[in-house]
């Protein structure tokens, strides 16, 4: 599964159609994301609200 499936800052967006990634990057930093130079996202944050809650 891929990270951004469950990330926080990912959303669907009506216009374009797609699920986007909400993190404002910059320049360099978003051509090293599409130039997958990353192993992990380094802004992955986990949106899963009930995590807490299942562990309890």
């Amino acid at each position: 599964m891929n990270d951004c499936d469950t990330c926080a800052y990912c959303s669907y967006d009506e216009e374009l159609d797609c699920y986007t990634c909400e993190m404002n990057l910059d320049e360099d930093e978003y051509a090293r994301f599409v130039q997958w130079q990353y192993k992990k996202c380094p802004y992955y944050r986990d949106g899963d609200e009930y995590k807490i809650a299942r562990k309890q």
